[in-house]
């Protein structure tokens, strides 16, 4: 069964799109443009015009959103439920605090020092939400950032509306390294290279696994990475005291039914720290751990691994 993949970027990052059927990759990557660009619209963090920004200057109000959005902000409730909030969507202050104000190709260049101060983020409690009548209230202060659960909806979005518009075969979904798969796949599976380094070609050297369905993600420290008066941060935030978080993990993979699923036990699990084996172990997720030494650990029946494999595959980067 032959794949065809073709990439571009968008939304600030790598979009790539594979399709088992040739002549339905036009159509699936049609698709995914539409799905990413209603995205933007959104619930995007760096669109003064996004409704979330709107909805992040409306303090007090209840304002009803649109399905897009009351789906995200459903799914960045859930990841902070399933986390015990470690993943949790009013982190906004505090990454933006932290120097994270803008899209990230513009804030790589350090442009001096910045004061952070250790400080507990409101908590996903604080937000009040109506799934029913898609109505939210933010309290004062509270400011909501979908940036991690909000890629990987879009890339499970993005899969089911490119095998919709394929009608038939299978496709695969790489949004900055969040991964999402509908349709058939390939006979042998997709063959997904697993790497910390965002440059890497899809068939470079590395660990590449196979998985048959389902999603995959991997949240890292080294990847938006960004300096400010030469002390080195990174995006994911530890709700409990508002800073980049510091523990003994710089990089976990985790495959999960769905992209969303493996995003929150990802980033989760980066958060966590030591607590992240145990915790991983419970959810019977397939995980890789990567300390800060470059020592890697596997659990929970990691997909076995072709080490030599230069095939065509995603490349996970980053969430």
């Amino acid at each position: 069964m032959a794949v065809a993949r073709k990439s571009w970027k968008a939304l600030g990052t790598s979009v790539q799109v594979l399709a088992t059927d040739a002549d339905t990759l036009g159509r699936a990557s049609t698709a995914v443009g539409e799905v990413l660009a209603d995205v933007d619209e959104a619930y995007s963090r760096f669109r003064e015009d996004s409704e979330l920004s709107r909805l992040n200057t409306s303090a007090g109000r209840a304002v009803q959103v649109s399905p897009l959005l009351a789906t995200a902000m459903a799914a960045a409730q859930r990841a902070a439920r399933l986390s015990d909030g470690a993943v949790d969507p009013t982190i906004g202050q505090a990454i933006r605090v932290a120097g994270y104000d803008d899209d990230f190709s513009r804030i790589a260049e350090d442009r001096g020092p910045l004061t952070l101060r250790a400080w507990r983020v409101p908590g996903w409690q604080a937000i009040r939400f109506d799934r029913r009548s898609r109505t939210v209230r933010l309290p004062a202060g509270v400011e909501l950032d979908l940036g991690s659960t909000g890629k990987a909806l879009a890339t499970d979005l993005a899969a089911a509306a490119a095998r919709k518009a394929a009608g038939k075969g299978g496709v695969l979904v790489s949004l900055g390294g969040d991964i999402a798969t509908a349709g058939e796949p390939p006979a042998a599976g997709w063959r997904i290279l697993v790497a910390e380094d965002s440059r890497l070609e899809p068939d470079g050297p590395g660990e590449v696994i196979c998985v048959p369905a389902g999603g995959l993600a991997t949240s890292s420290t080294t990847v938006r990475r960004w300096s400010r008066g030469g002390r080195v941060l990174h995006h994911i935030i530890d709700p409990a005291t508002g800073l980049p978080t510091a523990g003994p993990f710089r990089t976990v993979t985790v495959v999960a039914a769905t992209c969303v699923d493996a995003n929150i036990a990802s980033t989760a699990a980066i958060v966590k720290g030591e607590g992240a084996r145990a915790w991983l172990e419970e959810a019977g997720l397939p995980a890789r751990l990567v300390d800060r030494s470059g020592r890697v650990t596997r659990l929970a029946g990691w997909p076995s691994t072709q080490e030599t494999d230069k095939g065509l595959s995603a490349n996970s980067q980053e969430t």
